[in-house]
């Protein structure tokens, strides 16, 4: 007996799907002017220096202990909001049931 021949993977390489992360760059999270560095992210205040908050819009997010701050929002008027007007449906008329009238029986007192 021989050696069973093996088979040639005819699928060919597999193509990646999705999204390539990068990795964040040092400078995304400082702003440096004359040699001063000041944060662009504020640090979780549970879980203290170190991690940082995530800034999405209108909030900020801290992806370990969950923490969320939401932004203020200005102060001023109200924006009002106007009515959508509905379309109307066809009203349609149902014919009224009446239920037969049934009268109790009486009974005679003999």
């Amino acid at each position: 007996m021989g050696k069973k021949d093996r088979k040639a993977n005819k699928k060919g390489k597999r193509i990646r799907k999705g999204k390539k992360h990068s990795t964040q760059a040092a400078n995304s999270f400082y702003d440096i002017k004359a040699g001063d560095a000041k944060r662009l992210k504020s640090h979780c205040p549970r879980c203290g220096p170190g991690t940082r908050l995530a800034a999405h819009k209108g909030r900020s997010y801290c992806g370990r202990c969950a923490y969320t701050e939401f932004d203020k929002k200005p102060e001023g008027k109200p924006v009002e909001k106007k009515p959508v007007p509905k379309a109307e449906a066809p009203k349609t008329e149902k014919p009224k049931v009446e239920a037969p009238k049934t009268e109790a029986p009486t009974e005679e007192k003999k």
